[in-house]
């Protein structure tokens, strides 16, 4: 594949660095390569955003070059868009755009969706709430799928964290009402939500989060929380494995549609006990509660973890034994 483009607008743009290894821009070896080219929209400043856990967020003294645990350098985009004709990059099935909120943001999208377009592989773009006719240029320029991430289980939570808590320009209700829209406009299925988990929600509001949205028609995605340095949750801890385990399971059923939140039952403090009477060994044997959830194709290697483990989100498929000790970690019973 040979890619000719005039013009590339914006100049820059931000590559995470198992992407970048894959298309020939920096030498790194990689224990699990990403089977989507994660892209991040670049820009002098800081997002103009203030969510607590992003190192983007405009409060952060963190690193430009950091989401999540993941660096991401930026690089010439005409070196970005020559890597994808590397033989190494044919492991590649999807672009992703992770877009940070700037002025005109949107119309720098828009014009990098133009850019990867030529790829020939679909394209997702995961977004703030950017309105209908946002979202139909988006659509209309050539992508697939959009996520819209809500990252808080709850108002709440979504307030103190990424809301009027911390001076952000972010409202849960209009955050949902661009989801509601979202599916409209791209159809069930084809759009997404993050969902954090560690931020002080309970199990079982992680839970019904997941089957509001699946009631929607929206995905939802999880992450484990991850502190990064001069962020404001910077000393808040992970979430511990089982827990997320408890809710990974739950997210899994509801989306299959093999149980519901109502069919659960939780203790006093919104722990998971029991997912009523699925069998869990065999809806859980295919091992693909435990793997990174998202866009077709989105594996996104090390996110919330070192590749030396314990994963919080398998970056490829479990093997057997991997599944039978995940399912056990969990620690709850088989049929309520």
């Amino acid at each position: 594949m040979h890619i000719i483009i005039h013009n590339l607008k914006p100049e820059r743009v931000r590559v995470s660095v198992g992407t970048a290894a894959v298309l020939g821009l920096i030498h790194m070896r990689l224990s699990v390569a990403p089977t989507t080219a994660y892209m991040m929209s670049y820009t002098e400043g800081s997002c103009t955003a203030n969510c607590s856990f992003c190192a983007q967020a405009r409060g952060s003294s963190g690193s430009r070059d950091q989401l999540s645990r993941v660096e991401w350098p930026d690089f010439p985009l005409r070196d970005v868009v020559d890597g994808f004709s590397k033989p190494s990059a044919q492991v590649l099935q999807r672009v992703c755009l992770q877009v940070i909120n700037y002025p005109r943001f949107l119309e720098d999208t828009l014009s990098l969706v133009a850019t990867f377009k030529e790829t020939r592989l679909p394209i997702s773009v995961d977004t703030c709430p950017v309105g209908g006719a946002g979202l139909r240029r988006l659509r209309d320029a050539g992508v697939d799928r959009v996520s819209i991430p809500l990252d808080g289980a709850t108002p709440q939570v979504f307030n103190r964290i990424k809301g009027p808590g911390v001076g952000g320009p972010y409202m849960w209700e209009t955050h949902m009402a661009a989801l509601r829209e979202a599916v409209k406009i791209f159809g069930p299925g084809n759009v997404g939500s993050n969902l954090i988990v560690g931020l002080g929600e309970t199990e079982r509001e992680a839970a019904q989060l997941a089957q509001t949205l699946r009631d929607m028609g929206v995905i939802t995605v999880l992450f484990a929380f991850t502190p990064l340095e001069g962020t404001r949750l910077s000393d808040a801890p992970q979430p511990p494995l089982d827990s997320y385990r408890r809710i990974q399971a739950a997210r899994h059923l509801i989306d299959r549609g093999l149980a519901t939140v109502g069919d659960m039952s939780f203790d006093e403090g919104g722990r998971i006990t029991g997912y009523g009477q699925v069998d869990l060994t065999e809806a859980l044997r295919d091992g693909a509660a435990f793997m990174t959830t998202g866009c077709p194709a989105c594996n996104r290697p090390f996110y919330n973890e070192r590749p030396s483990g314990p994963y919080y989100n398998y970056p490829r498929p479990l093997k057997p034994e991997e599944v039978e000790k995940e399912i056990k970690n969990m620690g709850v019973e088989q049929v309520d």
